[in-house]
C-alpha cells in the first residue's frame, strides 16, 4: 500500500526558458482537462511546455503547443502529443484574463505543470515579453550575482 502524502505537490516539468523571455505579471493555478493515457505519461516526465501558450476560445482557454509523449504501453486510448487542452478556472478570471490580454497586449504562458492531491494542475503566467536588452541586463545582474557569492566563499574557507 502506498503512504505517500496526498497534500503534497509533486512538480513534473518546469519552463525556465519563459521567466527568461518575460516579466511574469500575475500568476494562476488552473486545472487540466486529458484525455486516455496522458496522465500516466505526465507522471512519467514525458511533457514539454517549450513552445506551449494559452488561448481563448469561445470564452473558455486552452492551452496550445504542449507536447505530452504517447504511453509508451497504450494502445488505441493515446491521443495526439500536441492537441489542444482545456483549462479549467471559474468564469470570472477567465473573463478578467481574456480583457486584460485583449487591452495590453499581454500573453499566458505555462510556468509549471505538477499534480496536487492527485490532480494535474498547471501554473499560468500573465505575461509581458521582454526586449532584448532587458534579456542582457537580466544576465548581467545574474553573473554579477554569482561573482560575488564566490568572492564571499572564498573569504569564508580563508584563501
Amino acid at each position: 500500500m502506498n503512504f505517500t502524502n496526498k497534500d503534497e505537490v509533486k512538480n513534473v516539468a518546469v519552463n525556465r526558458k519563459a521567466r527568461h523571455d518575460y516579466h511574469i505579471l500575475d500568476t494562476y493555478e488552473v486545472g487540466l482537462v486529458l484525455k486516455g493515457t496522458e496522465v500516466k505519461s505526465l507522471r512519467k516526465g514525458k511533457i514539454s511546455l517549450r513552445e506551449s501558450f494559452a488561448q481563448f476560445e469561445n470564452n473558455e482557454l486552452y492551452i496550445m503547443n504542449m507536447h505530452i509523449s504517447p504511453y509508451a504501453f497504450g494502445n488505441i486510448f493515446n491521443v495526439d502529443p500536441k492537441r489542444k487542452r482545456k483549462l479549467l478556472m471559474h468564469k470570472r478570471e477567465i473573463t478578467r484574463l481574456k480583457s486584460q490580454v485583449e487591452e495590453k497586449g499581454l500573453t499566458l504562458v505555462p510556468l509549471r505543470i505538477y499534480f496536487k492531491k492527485g490532480h494535474a494542475k498547471i501554473e499560468l503566467a500573465l505575461v509581458k515579453g521582454k526586449r532584448l536588452y532587458d534579456k542582457r541586463q537580466a544576465i548581467a545582474e545574474r553573473d554579477a550575482q554569482r561573482e560575488v557569492e564566490r568572492e564571499l566563499k572564498n573569504k569564508e574557507w580563508g584563501r
